[in-house]
């Protein structure tokens, strides 16, 4: 089992590439940033932490531009999205994103993605939120074709394209390793992709329930990548590794340069614990 960071970017806080160094220089697996395109001012969805909307949410930099910094500055360490909200995104350019950052990443990139919780940003970028989740399944699939022919077409009811060309390819074959973000609500929708779980999990306790269901849907041999919210200890994420969880993702608050290091000094020695 591996640990990574996930975190929004922003501009206030440290800048992508000297997060990677730091990261890769204490041991740490991974990076994986969350997306939002904006915030509407007036909106009724409610943020899903309860209270008020963390000003992180308003200022994130594009995650694929960020994790592309954070590859130049880096050698081995794991660069994923957590999630990119593949429901706002047009599916050819992402396609192109993707194979691009696992390009010049060498074969580093994991893609996170998910429908978005915020309605009305997803109505901004022209979808209708009601089928967003329809949205999001063509426009994965499509950009499957586009990563694994030469001349890729694709004819649905939300995504529609006559054979078309689009390098590059992602280094990795035949496409990088996906995770769909979500509750079982998403669990039908892994298997059919074939993809992974980025799930988000208070405790390994709680996470075991849902994973019965998850495997039972998906199969016992799905990559599951966990994200831990709040404050950790060794001890608080020791137990996902007996449920068999790929990788747990710390959450990192969004600090400027001095805080985010000294933060992750002490939580590089909490992890130590565990070997």
């Amino acid at each position: 089992m591996d640990f990574g960071v996930l975190t929004f970017v922003t501009d206030e806080g440290i800048g992508p590439a000297e997060l990677g160094a730091a990261l890769e220089e204490r041991g740490f697996e991974s990076l994986f940033l969350a997306e939002h395109t904006h915030i509407p001012v007036n909106h009724s969805s409610p943020y899903p932490g309860g209270g008020e909307m963390p000003r992180k949410y308003y200022r994130p930099l594009d995650p694929f531009i960020a994790l592309a910094a954070a590859a130049v500055a880096t050698e081995g360490l794991v660069l994923g999205t957590g999630i990119a909200l593949i429901s706002e995104r047009d599916p050819i350019i992402t396609a192109k994103e993707v194979a691009s950052l696992d390009l010049v990443s060498g074969g580093r990139f994991r893609l996170g993605v998910g429908v978005g919780w915020l309605r009305e940003e997803v109505a901004n970028h022209g979808v209708d939120p009601a089928v967003r989740g329809r949205v999001a399944d063509e426009r994965l699939r499509a950009m499957i074709e586009i990563w694994t022919k030469d001349e890729a077409e694709f004819h649905g009811e939300y995504v529609d394209f006559d054979p078309i060309y689009c390098w590059p390819k992602p280094a990795t074959k035949p496409y990088p390793p996906f995770y769909i973000g979500g509750g079982p609500a998403s669990f039908k929708r892994i298997a059919r992709l074939g993809a992974g779980w980025i799930a988000i999990s208070p405790t390994p306790e709680l996470l075991a329930v849902v994973l019965q269901d998850l495997r039972a849907v998906a199969g016992a041999d799905v990559p599951v990548t966990v994200c831990q919210w709040g404050e950790q200890t060794a001890d608080g994420v020791a137990g996902y590794q007996a449920l068999g969880v790929e990788r747990v993702l710390l959450e990192l608050p969004t600090a400027p340069r001095d805080e985010t290091l000294r933060y992750l000094d002490a939580l590089a020695a909490d992890l130590a614990q565990l070997g």
